[in-house]
């Protein structure tokens, strides 16, 4: 599929070009976490002012999941409660955390008039497949739980995520269906990870490797799979979930220059075929986690209002 990216773009992938930065997969993950932590000041945009944003501890069997709260100033209150989304961040499961999407859940907290909770799961190697998911379903079915005390509407509890952490919003929303979480209101999958094969032509096309390259994908995956049999696992691969009936409403975003793109695509078009709600959005001519980078694109910004628009409509 010929892509075009929009001038921003461009210029964004221009500029990251220019400035030389090592490709992750020559690096340890360490020193990848390191990189992507930097990058954040210069992408992200102003946040919105929140009424409060406090830190979290969800209880697990290894220990405990940090987490954070985010209030918006003028929550949508139902008998004193607020509806909630509960995010997980992108990153490959391998790099990523609390702090790199911190603007971005302020934005959507503001955006959708909701409260939101980010959840810092383990990441790979050195906690590979399945405890980012096992930490995912973890810690929603304790928001669930606690929702109360939290301020929160469990009957107004929905789940989100950027690529590795839309992934896990898809899993997690499998597992409560089947039983193993709470009931949800909506699922919010931005560019999501969705099957381990990677045969979609969007794998190989060299228009899609930008910034999130074909080689640095498979960097991701050998981090975070113990080997080929995950590739099967509904759990890593939820498009390869016996049925996508019964799944809770969805938002599913793509974007051009994106190696994902057609899972995400395929995805969505799976669930409307099972009968669940699905609003779709593509973005032709960005790239791969240009969510996050709304000081300098603004369709950044557009999918965030878009998102909150869509949250707010769940009720």
């Amino acid at each position: 599929m010929p892509v075009v990216l929009d001038p921003d773009a461009a210029a964004v992938y221009k500029a990251f070009q220019d400035a030389g930065r090592p490709a992750y997969e020559t690096l340890t993950a360490a020193e990848a976490r390191a990189y992507y932590a930097q990058a954040r000041f210069a992408t992200n945009p102003e946040p919105p002012e929140l009424a409060r944003v406090a830190p979290l501890s969800i209880p697990a069997p290894h220990g405990t999941i940090p987490a954070r709260i985010y209030v918006p100033t003028e929550p949508r209150l139902k008998d004193g409660l607020a509806p909630a989304l509960v995010f997980f961040h992108g990153g490959g499961w391998v790099i990523g955390d609390l702090d790199s999407h911190d603007v971005v859940c302020r934005q959507l907290a503001d955006a959708g008039a909701l409260i939101v909770i980010a959840v810092d799961y383990r990441l790979a190697p050195e906690h590979k497949f399945p405890a980012a998911t096992d930490d995912a379903i973890t810690a929603t079915k304790w928001i669930a739980a606690n929702a109360r005390e939290l301020g929160i509407d469990a009957s107004r509890l929905s789940i989100g995520g950027d690529s590795a952490g839309g992934n896990l919003a898809a899993v997690v929303a499998l597992a409560a269906r089947d039983g193993d979480g709470p009931a949800l209101a909506g699922q919010v999958l931005i560019y999501p990870a969705v099957d381990f094969a990677m045969t979609h032509g969007s794998h190989s096309e060299p228009e899609t490797s930008v910034l999130l390259t074909h080689s640095v994908i498979r960097w991701f995956r050998d981090h975070y799979l113990n080997g080929a049999a995950d590739i099967h696992d509904w759990r890593a691969s939820p498009a390869r979930a016996e049925t996508l009936a019964g799944l809770p409403p969805a938002y599913v975003l793509t974007a051009g220059a994106d190696p994902l793109r057609d899972e995400g695509d395929e995805y969505a078009a799976r669930l409307k075929q099972a009968g669940v709600g699905v609003t779709y959005k593509h973005f032709p001519g960005q790239f791969h986690g240009f969510f996050t980078m709304g000081k300098l694109l603004q369709q950044a910004n557009l999918a965030v209002s878009e998102i909150g628009a869509w949250l707010r409509a769940l009720g």
